[in-house]
C-alpha cells in the first residue's frame, strides 16, 4: 500500500487529486495540507511513503520544503505538481532531492504512472517537462565526451534514482567502483553533482 500525502494551495486541484487517487485500491490517502509548515508537522507523527507537493505555497518555498523532507525523511519519495516547467527550476528541484517532476495538466494515468515510478525508487518527468528541459532551445553540444559501456549503464541507473548500493548490485560490481564511474562522468560532462548529470543527460538524450 503507498501511503501518499499532498500539498496543495488550490482547493480545486486538491479535490481533483482526492478524486484521482482516492479511488485507487493500492494507494492510501494519508491526508493533505495547504501549507509547508503543517506537511512538516504531519510527517513527524505519521508514516507517508510520497509526498506530492505544489510549487506555490503560501509559507515555504517548495524548493526548501523538498530539501528539509528529504533531508529528515530520506524515505519519503517527493513528486512535484506544478504548472511551471523552467528548466532551471526543474534542475533545482531534482537537485534538492525531488524524485518527480509533473505538469498539474496531467491525465490520470500519467499521475499514476509518476505515483509508481518514484515508489518504486526511480525518477520520473512528464514527457512535457523533458522537453522543455531540452538544450534544443539552448544548443545542443555537439561533441560529446566518449563513454564507455559501463559509464553508459551506470549514467543509466542513476537517472533512475538508483544508489551506489543498488547500482552495485544490479551490476554485480562493488560500490567503490560504481562512485569511480559516477566521478568519472561528472568530470567528463563537466558538471558538478547528480541532477546537474541527469539534467544533462536528459538534454543531450543520453538516455535514449
Amino acid at each position: 500500500m503507498i501511503r501518499l500525502y499532498f500539498v496543495n494551495n488550490h482547493p480545486l486541484i486538491q479535490e481533483g487529486l482526492r478524486s484521482l487517487l482516492g479511488t485507487e485500491h493500492d494507494i492510501l490517502l494519508a491526508g493533505h495540507a495547504r501549507s509547508g509548515c503543517a506537511c512538516l508537522r504531519f510527517l513527524l507523527h505519521n508514516p507517508v511513503d510520497i509526498v506530492i507537493i505544489d510549487t506555490c505555497l503560501p509559507d515555504i518555498d517548495s524548493i526548501e520544503l523538498c530539501a528539509n523532507i528529504r533531508m529528515e525523511y530520506p524515505k519519503v519519495s517527493v513528486l512535484v505538481l506544478s504548472s511551471l516547467r523552467d528548466e532551471k527550476y526543474v534542475a533545482n528541484m531534482l537537485q534538492c532531492g525531488a524524485s518527480g517532476y509533473i505538469l498539474n495538466t496531467v491525465d490520470k494515468d500519467e499521475l499514476l504512472y509518476a505515483v509508481h515510478t518514484v515508489y518504486a525508487g526511480d525518477i520520473y518527468l512528464s514527457p512535457a517537462v523533458k522537453q522543455a528541459m531540452s538544450s534544443d532551445r539552448v544548443g545542443i553540444q555537439k561533441n560529446f565526451p566518449s563513454l564507455t559501456r559501463r559509464e553508459k549503464e551506470v549514467l543509466c541507473l542513476i537517472s533512475e534514482g538508483n544508489t551506489n548500493v543498488e547500482i552495485a548490485e544490479k551490476l554485480f560490481i562493488s560500490a567503490d567502483t560504481v562512485n569511480s564511474h559516477r566521478k568519472k562522468l561528472l568530470a567528463k560532462l563537466e558538471v558538478k553533482n547528480t541532477a546537474m548529470l541527469i539534467k544533462y543527460a536528459v538534454d543531450n538524450k543520453l538516455l535514449v
